[in-house]
């Protein structure tokens, strides 16, 4: 459920509502000349209409700041973190900020150098985006003294300064589309269990599950890739599990789970209905199109950018976590059993 302290107008609802990106936003915030009047008089009227108070640290920075942020990253090999990460970057340029991006591939001892290194580098503040167990928070903390740190696709928790998307939703939503098509015999396969969004996802699923008193289907971990979803699948044919719908974690284990079935002479969704999560751009162009579900790593990254603004702009700032909705999308791999 989104945070109901949430409800402060951000740059992204005042793009919305004046119809331009926020990089068009912060320039008319920033007084950029390249704006025209008639785009400059709808993003005011828009920042007028829903009160929206920029950050003096985005607008008038401190003469003792960097003018500087940091990214660390985990998972850059992965669609989502790297999109996120790229967002951030835009948004952070935009309003004059500097980025200095560090990527790690182990979540402890390298983020614990890495804090070390961008703290001593004396940035502004520091973006993390870390779906996996690593350092808790007040570990962070200890090593960054009085930055600011906001947290992207993080643990689930109220008083952590972070932001997630609404995992356990959108993998309820997607299930019970499958339910409401009939399906009765399911298979899963999760994400490693080391990511918080493969926790998430598989709990939902087993929770929609027992809410409808099924028992919750057999499942196989992968590692998020196509190779991973196609071998996973394997894993489940050989146990001649029977089953009509298979619920994948990720879109591209989607695509390798379609690849490892119609091997063994099963047509999707004739014969078994798929589901992914992301919405990765390749999803729609799949044969057949991905059912699937949509984050918004646009949003994901601004908002986690803004709530850092806010930090560096007021370190009393309340340390809460931003929750953004997904969305289900419907395509071609999911049908009703009983059209077969």
């Amino acid at each position: 459920m989104p945070n109901s302290k949430s409800s402060r107008p951000t740059m992204f609802d005042v793009a919305r509502l004046s119809g331009v990106s926020y990089q068009t936003v912060s320039r008319v915030i920033n007084n950029h000349p390249y704006v025209s009047e008639d785009t400059r008089q709808r993003v005011q009227a828009a920042i007028d209409t829903l009160g929206y108070r920029p950050s003096k640290a985005a607008t008038k920075l401190a003469s003792k700041s960097s003018k500087t942020i940091a990214i660390i990253i985990y998972g850059s090999w992965f669609h989502g973190p790297v999109q996120i990460a790229l967002n951030i970057e835009i948004a952070a340029k935009t309003s004059g900020f500097d980025v200095i991006l560090t990527n790690i591939t182990e979540p402890k001892k390298q983020l614990t150098k890495a804090l070390h290194n961008v703290s001593d580098w004396a940035v502004d503040g520091i973006l993390m985006i870390l779906p996996v167990q690593g350092l808790s928070f007040d570990e962070v903390q200890a090593i960054c003294g009085d930055t600011p740190v906001v947290q992207i696709d993080s643990a689930r928790s109220a008083d952590i300064p972070s932001v997630i998307t609404d995992d356990a939703r959108g993998t309820k939503q997607i299930v019970e589309h499958l339910i409401a098509l009939g399906h009765t015999n399911f298979c899963e396969i999760s994400g490693p269990m080391n990511w918080f969004s493969a926790q998430i996802r598989h709990q939902a699923c087993v929770q929609v599950f027992e809410a409808h008193g099924m028992a919750p289907p057999v499942y196989e971990q992968a590692n998020w890739t196509p190779s991973g979803g196609y071998q996973a699948t394997r894993r489940l044919l050989e146990k001649g599990i029977p089953f009509t719908a298979l619920i994948s974690a990720n879109d591209n284990m989607a695509f390798g789970a379609i690849r490892a079935l119609g091997e063994a002479g099963f047509s999707v969704p004739g014969d078994i209905s798929i589901v992914g999560y992301d919405d990765i751009p390749e999803a729609a162009y799949c044969m057949p199109p991905l059912t699937t579900v949509r984050q918004n790593f646009i949003q994901l990254g601004l908002t986690g950018f803004e709530y850092l603004m806010r930090l560096m702009d007021d370190p009393e700032t309340p340390l809460e976590q931003y929750t953004i909705p997904s969305k289900v999308i419907f395509r071609e791999s999911s049908r009703a059993i009983d059209s077969r």
